[in-house]
């Protein structure tokens, strides 16, 4: 399978090259030539099999012709050591439960995947350095599934004070090959240094460099299976007709994988993106014009990106047609009042508790499901990640899982740095061997 850029200036690559560099040379993000059909009896047969069965046959599909068989089940074995189960909130309305892995986030899949597949082609060839421009969970995720991981080194950029405590915790104490920049600037500022590294001639010259955000098809294509076992428990439910799904959206790499699932043959009918009040993309739905600007800090931080990378890959998905993409996409956008409104008003009526991610997706299914429609919603993270602004919400004390606990002992280790990126490639140049 080779890999083209969503600019159209750059040559195209193999999966290797596309892993290993993660943004073409053209700034474009790398797009697969084609997109597989998986046959009608991997559909009819969804349900019989495991999470990891699914997954591999996906994976397969993907990535087969450039990864032998036995090694990508492994990686996928490996990767889905847990399990992402659907839970009934009210009727016609499940939650999607994407926070069962090491970090308590739906970015652990695709983490995990990238890790081990990054290793399968560096392997011998000398030290890559990951970078990781975080809002949240990502960082986490990432620093975690690379953690210890022989000849590679991540460092991961968070904006200073816009991320939970908790989930700063989770990469700035965990030392050996994990290095966090805590920058004076936002989410977007972070993902901005990271671009321009990759573009740097000087910097890629002297250190071998790639992404682990979802630029890179590594994080972004596994996240696929989490949509194949959310149809396969509907269909043991009898439920998989006329299945309507949400995702809480703020770089876009989560629903672009689900775009990428139904184009591959998955039965959903349409799909909800659910933005915090960094709303470009529910804009763009409107109006037909996209228009990037800062982003805008909310209670929900994972989605405070004002220029979401993923929008190009939809763009290109859809052959740039705003009909065709407004035809499978509808939009949702909520303030911080009206999230923490209904954190409040769900847990109280049915007793489930939403992180204020999910309380996105939650809200902006439950506004949209027509009748005769069955939805699910992403829960993309434990809500105990979130633990002073859920309580606050909730006037309840909510249990701390002994995970995050752990994380919450250590102690943290970070580099403050500006948004300047010529400090920022200083520093590199300063870690280089």
């Amino acid at each position: 399978m080779m890999y083209y850029s969503t600019n159209g200036k750059a040559p195209r690559a193999d999966l290797q090259k596309a892993v290993t560099k993660g943004l073409a040379e053209d700034r474009g993000l790398y797009m697969p030539e084609r997109i597989p059909q998986l046959p009608a009896e991997f559909f009819e047969g969804m349900g019989e099999r495991s999470f990891a069965g699914n997954a591999s046959l996906v994976a397969e599909a993907f990535f087969g012709e450039d990864v032998p068989k036995e090694q990508l089940r492994r990686i996928v074995a490996d990767t889905l050591s847990f399990d992402c189960p659907i839970v009934e909130v009210e009727p016609d309305i499940w939650s999607l439960e994407l926070f069962h892995g090491p970090t308590l986030a739906f970015k652990d899949v695709g983490a995990r995947f990238m890790a081990r597949l990054l290793r399968h082609f560096t392997k011998g060839r000398g030290e890559v350095n990951v970078l990781v421009a975080t809002s949240g969970d990502t960082g986490s995720a990432v620093a975690n599934g690379f953690l210890g991981v022989e000849g590679i080194r991540v460092f991961v950029l968070y904006p200073k004070g816009k991320v939970s405590p908790i989930q700063e915790c989770q990469f700035t104490t965990l030392g050996q090959n994990i290095t966090a920049l805590e920058i004076d600037g936002t989410f977007d500022d972070c993902q901005a240094l990271v671009k321009n590294a990759f573009m740097d001639a000087e910097l890629n010259e002297k250190m071998q460099l790639t992404s682990a955000n979802s630029i890179n098809v590594a994080r972004f294509l596994p996240q696929m299976f989490y949509y194949f076992q959310a149809m396969a428990q509907l269909q043991r439910k009898g439920l998989s007709q006329n299945v309507v799904c949400c995702v809480p959206s703020g770089n876009f790499g989560n629903i672009c994988a689900a775009l990428f699932a139904k184009k591959a043959g998955l039965p959903i009918k349409r799909f909800i993106a659910a933005n915090n009040a960094n709303s470009v993309f529910y804009e763009y739905l409107k109006t037909g014009v996209y228009t990037a600007r800062p982003s805008i800090q909310t209670i929900a931080n994972a989605m405070d990106v004002g220029d979401p990378s993923n929008f190009a890959r939809i763009y290109d998905l859809y052959g740039k047609s705003h009909e065709a993409i407004s035809a499978d996409i509808s939009g949702a956008t909520y303030s911080n009042e009206q999230i923490a409104e209904t954190i409040r008003d769900c847990h109280s009526r049915t007793g489930y508790l939403l992180d204020p991610h999910g309380a996105c997706g939650y809200r902006a299914l439950k506004e949209n499901l027509q009748k005769g429609e069955v939805g699910f919603f992403c829960e993309t993270a434990h809500p105990a990640k979130f633990k002073d602004t859920v309580e606050g919400i909730i006037g309840e004390p909510i249990e701390i899982p002994e995970r995050l606990q752990a994380f919450m002992q250590g102690t943290k280790q970070s580099v403050a740095l500006s948004k300047e990126f010529q400090e920022f490639k200083s520093f590199l140049f300063s870690r280089s061997r």
